[in-house]
């Protein structure tokens, strides 16, 4: 019998929330708080914290969404490319930037602090869920966009995990098919 039957339940049936049918009312910074603090518990080899948030509000998002859109004409990329990445923040209300922010370490590679990372993605996106909130995780290319993520305020040593949006879900997505574990799974006896 587990230990917290309620939390493997919710791990068992969890499904993230596509961002475009996220809406009002979004988290209030009272709301955040506790999500954040559950994301900040997420696996920390040595305890260097190689990770940060970054909580863009709705101002925020319509401007990183013209940035977005101007970044992507300038680069040459197609034009729906570069529609459905400024869309996803100029049609966002709040979303939480996952910078991952690396630390010297002669102990701790700095792999494993990436891993940490996105370990702090799927903690906030679990909490989100949680809390009743609907919530998905986005990167696509402006995550990758050194311009972009220089405009965001990151340092040079520093890149982005992902973009978390958390608002109200409208409509609750379809189950989709999911792995057969027996296929993904290989038992080593010996």
């Amino acid at each position: 019998m587990p230990k917290y039957p309620e939390a493997l339940s919710f791990l068992l049936n969890r499904r993230s929330r596509p961002a475009k049918t996220l809406a009002a009312p979004y988290p209030t910074r009272d709301d955040l708080r506790p999500i954040l603090t559950a994301a900040a518990r997420t696996p920390d080899h040595g305890k260097l914290v190689p990770w940060r948030f970054l909580v863009l509000e709705r101002a925020a998002l319509l401007r990183l969404g013209a940035q977005v859109q101007k970044r992507g004409e300038a680069l040459g990329l197609e034009t729906a490319l570069t529609e459905k990445a400024a869309a996803a923040f100029s049609g966002s209300g709040l979303a939480v930037a996952v910078v991952f922010s690396p630390k010297i370490s002669d102990k701790v590679p700095e792999l494993d602090q990436l891993f940490s990372a996105g370990a702090a993605c799927l903690q906030l996106l679990n909490a989100a869920l949680a809390a009743g909130w609907g919530a998905n995780w986005l990167s696509g290319w402006p995550a990758q966009d050194r311009p972009f993520l220089d405009d965001l305020g990151l340092s040079p040593q520093e890149q982005l995990a992902g973009f978390i949006h958390i608002g109200s879900e409208t409509r609750t997505p379809p189950e989709r098919p999911r792995p057969d574990i027996d296929d993904i799974t290989t038992w080593i006896y010996e």
